[in-house]
């Protein structure tokens, strides 16, 4: 091949490439348009919301907004910034959650690898997973203090999606993969690295997702059973005992955008990791 073959070929690849990335760019466009319109649009409902309601439980987004850097200049009634309740709250829960992963995620390949394990504790094991985290508090209240309490409560919203998503993710991988890597000689432990963790790893982000929403549902129980002063979870108890509601919707606001953005870290990675898989649409 000619060196004007190949400049010929690099000009043909750039003139692909070039509207492609355009139209990603509009791409990002149009989708942070649609999210700001959406987003508008709720305020324009609640703003008119509040003007039917009439109610003094029921504050406008202005007053939310007031409270906010309210909150934030001067702190909230027991003298605590609001960055060090988000720091707090943000530190508990990924404690609690990188515990949730760090013990889910092992735990589901080997019983997914071995189904006898699984089917042998099943009964004593699947029961826990419906006991909503709240209803471990008055056992942590006595057992446990300070930052193992958060933890604890955190890890249980977060532990079974993690487990769950990972135990059902193992019975998917294509048999045909395990089949060639053994021809080839692979071991045991090339397998389960090169083969079947790769093979689950989207169930496994597609559990962390939902355990991590679930951590963070957790927060506010968590936090108010932890008998200390920090925390957004804390914060909102302590202002629902005043009646203070934009306060309340303040930390409810804050709790929705952090989980928000944690869960796009993770699509993020997701996408990044994953550009090979085909997306289906309508």
């Amino acid at each position: 091949m000619g060196a004007e073959e190949v400049n010929a070929e690099v000009l043909d690849v750039r003139r692909v490439a070039v509207p492609a990335a355009a139209a990603r760019r509009r791409w990002s466009l149009q989708v942070l348009l649609h999210n700001l319109a959406a987003a508008l649009i709720v305020l324009a409902v609640w703003q008119l919301s509040t003007v039917i309601v009439r109610s003094v439980f029921f504050p406008s987004p202005l007053q939310v907004l007031r409270a906010m850097i309210d909150l934030g200049v001067n702190g909230d009634v027991t003298g605590h910034s609001l960055l060090t309740h988000i720091r707090w709250s943000l530190l508990r829960l990924l404690a609690g959650f990188a515990m949730g992963v760090a013990l889910g995620v092992p735990l589901g390949l080997v019983m997914g690898l071995y189904k006898p394990l699984y089917t042998g504790t099943r009964a004593a094991l699947e029961p826990f997973r419906f006991i909503p985290p709240i209803a471990w508090i008055p056992l942590t209240i006595v057992l446990l203090s300070g930052f193992s309490r958060y933890v604890f409560l955190i890890w249980l919203g977060a532990f079974f999606p993690i487990f769950v998503a990972t135990l059902v993710g193992v019975p998917r991988v294509e048999l045909i993969h395990k089949n060639v890597a053994q021809v080839h000689g692979a071991g045991r432990w090339y397998i389960l690295t090169r083969v079947v963790i790769p093979s689950v790893l989207p169930d496994i982000l597609g559990g962390m997702r939902v355990g991590m929403g679930t951590a963070w549902m957790t927060i506010v129980a968590a936090e108010m059973s932890g008998g200390e002063t920090t925390g957004l979870g804390r914060m909102m108890v302590n202002y629902a005992e005043l009646l203070r509601i934009p306060e309340i919707v303040v930390g409810m606001i804050l709790i929705g955008v952090l989980g928000f953005l944690m869960n796009e870290v993770v699509l993020r990675i997701e996408k990044r990791v994953f550009r090979w898989r085909w997306e289906v649409s309508l």
